[in-house]
């Protein structure tokens, strides 16, 4: 019986002889080829793809960005800070590979038949290649004579991916697990969580809560036990932000499934919903609900997701995915592994904030990009199907949102919450009202920005927009109106109490609440009156 390495393989999948061309390998993932591979001896079909991904007029952008705005569109990017070219890829299989592979076709067949439909066997880049491990690496271990380790980080992908890795490596995706010191780690640590779960790594017990959930999606410190053996709380771990034995932070088959790595998937708008998902950021949920997801399950076969170039377009028209919007090439931006360069609001927060914001205070390249180079750079994708005008027209929908949001919600939470804290026990989560306002600004505040972010009514509304109101004035206002009335009854608690009321009094005076004490103002009133008779009329028959 033959193994699959000694199968004839220029039927099964073209070889490539000397270099890793662009077409081959490299970086062809999420948004089509984006690695700048040697080109000594390249076929000339490869440069004939790498120049038909080359931005339509590198020289002067600002001529592409849409109609009205003055903004350039970035044709290349804040990571480009060095030189990024790639190894030369072996002419064959090594040995060692060899190796590996012929027990794992016995041990792990599925694996083996992965990677066999992968690029990387295109490349003769196999098992070895990935894992093999330097004797200082902390959690190299010797395995059938060859020291390597298990994970394969993004400093081991950068040997091929030097350009992809350091996009990453400046984006919110590589930060994600700074979440295990935020209010919602607190929760999976401590509210829902207990010191039931002992692992070598963890002997005190840790939150099986939080292992099974939180770090799943965002990562954790990988702990390293003897003879470079990975500490079961910590692994397996996907996370996309997940902190490395070798220091380096996230996880590329977060989004880059192994051991196939196949571009299709990770061009797939599922391939992002094991993390977007969910009552605090339903991303997937939206896209499924907006007309983009209808199109895109309508037309998935004529997506080409498979297609080594995908340049929206040009190579599929049918729907944007994902990829499409935040990492692909069109036709004057490269493909970017920094997710954050083309949105215009950073949506996670109690109040939006500027993407640059947020980049500056997690120390990011991107705190150079202004919001609205980002903006232009989101428009310039949305362009290839849409106007100027309606592209403008839809920015100006989810601004006024976003402030509407703040100013009726968010603005006079932050003030209520601020008053009412003397009155509060001070343990996070011991009082209901923490409850209240977490799930008002954390789950329906964020589900209705995120929802006019990507054009989902029924999330921005029912899902959104009517939850955060249902709950402020039933739950929120009420609470803090009980906080008020039992704290003024003490001696020591009474001024604060007093300061309380006065606060909810002022809010509920503000012209966006006034409905609520049954002082609407007569012209408001009237006019309302009048459009409703206008109505009933219109559609009387």
């Amino acid at each position: 019986m033959q193994t699959l390495f000694e199968t004839p393989r220029r039927t099964a999948f073209p070889r490539v002889t000397r270099v890793l061309t662009s077409l081959a390998f490299g970086a062809c993932f999420a948004g089509g080829c984006s690695g700048a591979a040697n080109t000594d001896n390249a076929p000339a079909k490869a440069q004939a793809v790498d120049e038909a991904h080359a931005p339509a007029n590198s020289a002067g952008a600002e001529a592409h960005s849409p109609a009205g705005s003055h903004v350039g569109v970035m044709t290349t990017n804040v990571h480009d800070k060095g030189d990024f070219r790639v190894p030369t890829m072996p002419g064959s299989l090594s040995a060692e590979s060899r190796e590996c592979i012929a027990c794992h076709e016995k041990e792990t067949a599925a694996v083996v038949q992965q990677w066999g439909a992968s690029r990387h066997y295109r490349a003769n880049v196999s098992c070895f290649e990935c894992h093999s491990a330097h004797p200082n690496d902390a959690d190299a271990y010797m395995h059938y004579g060859q020291r390597i380790a298990t994970i394969v980080s993004p400093k081991d992908c950068s040997k091929c991916h030097p350009k992809e890795t350091a996009e990453f490596a400046g984006s919110h995706h590589a930060q994600a697990a700074k979440i295990l010191g935020s209010l919602d780690n607190v929760l999976a640590e401590v509210v829902e969580g207990a010191r039931v779960f002992k692992t070598p790594g963890f002997p005190q017990g840790v939150s099986a809560a939080a292992v099974n959930g939180c770090w799943q999606c965002h990562g954790t410190e990988v702990i390293v036990l003897e003879n470079g053996r990975l500490d079961p709380a910590t692994w397996p771990n996907s996370g996309i932000g997940r902190l490395n034995p070798d220091k380096s932070r996230g996880s590329c088959t977060a989004c880059h499934s192994r051991h196939k790595f196949s571009v299709e998937q990770a061009r797939n708008p599922e391939n992002c919903g094991k993390c977007h998902m969910g009552p605090d950021h339903p991303q997937m949920e939206i896209y499924n609900e907006s007309k983009h997801g209808i199109a895109f399950r309508a037309n998935i076969a004529k997506m080409n997701l498979a297609n080594d170039k995908w340049v929206v377009g040009q190579d599929y028209d049918a729907a944007p995915t994902c990829a499409t919007c935040h990492m692909s090439a069109t036709r004057n931006q490269p493909v970017t592994h920094d997710v954050g360069l083309r949105i215009s609001w950073n949506n996670r927060p109690v109040k939006s904030i500027r993407p640059e914001v947020s980049d500056a205070k997690m120390g990011l390249p991107g705190a150079a990009i202004g919001w609205q180079t980002r903006r232009a750079n989101m428009s310039d994708v949305c362009s290839a199907c849409h106007s100027s005008s309606s592209i403008e027209a839809f920015y100006t929908q989810y601004d006024g949102l976003i402030e509407e949001y703040h100013v009726k919600f968010a603005d006079p939470g932050l003030e209520l919450m601020a008053l009412a804290a003397p009155l509060l026990k001070k343990v996070k989560f011991s009082n209901k009202l923490d409850f209240i306002w977490f799930e008002l600004w954390h789950h329906e505040g964020r589900r209705l920005r995120h929802a006019v972010s990507m054009q989902g009514p029924d999330y921005t509304h029912w899902h959104g927009t009517y939850e955060v109101a249902k709950h402020f004035y039933t739950d929120f206002i009420p609470e803090l109106q009980e906080l008020a009335e039992k704290g003024a009854s003490k001696p020591e608690t009474s001024a604060a109490a007093k300061a309380l009321e006065e606060g909810i009094e002022r809010v509920l005076n503000y012209p966006e609440h006034r409905w609520y004490i049954g002082k609407m103002s007569d012209s408001e009133r009237e006019e309302r009156k009048r459009q409703s008779a206008e109505f009933k009329e219109r559609y009387a028959n």
